[in-house]
């Protein structure tokens, strides 16, 4: 009986109280009013394509449309190979086919929300991951019409976290508010992490559990992430995030996750 009062005081804390917050955070800021008509410009977080020679990977995401931003971000990939004139933005979307291709500028706000730099690599690093990229976007088993499921997958999230996981020099993940990252986009319902350093099982989406030395620890719930970064030290919890280190400031890993 005492340990089921602490696992709700648990949960209370940890999943119900972040989301309150991410709400009454959402409805101060509007609500999502407008979302029609939001910015979707470029946000500047990318250099102009013609005056870049380098090849530049880039994984993105931002505070998803409407009341969803509560819960969770949208993440997308742009790539440009060596000498390419223009980026390439993937998104995977409830819309049309469901793998869009250049729908959006590369760095556009989405719907009025900045993106934040989930992973980045520049020069020959990029260069060496664009084929494996591709390819793995190429061969995504849930690219057809219909296929899109907001909750608890495949999404946008399931999307690219399959895409980064198909890329050996991309090991970081994506960030715990990204949900649907977990969901078993090939039926595994057990499998490494990016790192290599730990192992995570996550039963459809609807539950789960993480641990990894690099990764740290979260447990999913419904798809609501919390858990704990030991390495890179910060709190994950669901809606808000992560408060703490980013993983450049710790360890000098490109981009956040």
């Amino acid at each position: 009986m005492l340990i089921a009062r602490y696992a709700l005081v648990l949960f209370f804390l940890l999943f119900l109280c972040p989301l309150g917050f991410s709400a009454l955070r959402y409805y101060a800021e509007g609500g999502g009013d407008g979302w029609r008509t939001a910015d979707r410009s470029s946000a500047g977080l990318l250099p102009a394509p013609s005056s870049h020679e380098p090849a530049i990977v880039r994984v993105f995401a931002a505070q998803t449309v409407r009341w969803r931003g509560i819960f969770a971000v949208h993440a997308w990939i742009v790539i440009k190979p060596e000498g390419a004139a223009s980026y390439t933005r993937y998104d995977y979307t409830a819309w049309g086919e469901p793998i869009r291709v250049n729908g959006f500028a590369a760095d556009g706000r989405w719907f009025g929300q900045m993106p934040m730099t989930v992973f980045s690599a520049d020069g020959a690093e990029a260069q060496a991951m664009i084929p494996a990229i591709r390819e793995a976007i190429a061969s995504y088993a849930w690219r057809n019409t219909g296929d899109y499921q907001a909750w608890p997958g495949p999404n946008s999230n399931t999307f690219v976290a399959a895409v980064m996981e198909s890329v050996p020099g991309i090991r970081i993940s994506l960030p715990p508010n990204a949900i649907g990252k977990d969901y078993p986009y090939d039926g595994r319902w057990f499998r490494g992490v990016p790192s290599g350093t730990g192992f995570r099982v996550n039963l459809g989406g609807y539950a789960g559990l993480m641990l990894a030395w690099r990764e740290g620890i979260e447990i999913s719930i419904l798809g609501a992430v919390a858990g704990l970064d030991w390495v890179r030290p910060a709190i994950k919890l669901p809606g808000i995030g992560r408060l703490g280190l980013t993983p450049d400031t710790a360890l000098g890993v490109a981009g956040n996750g």
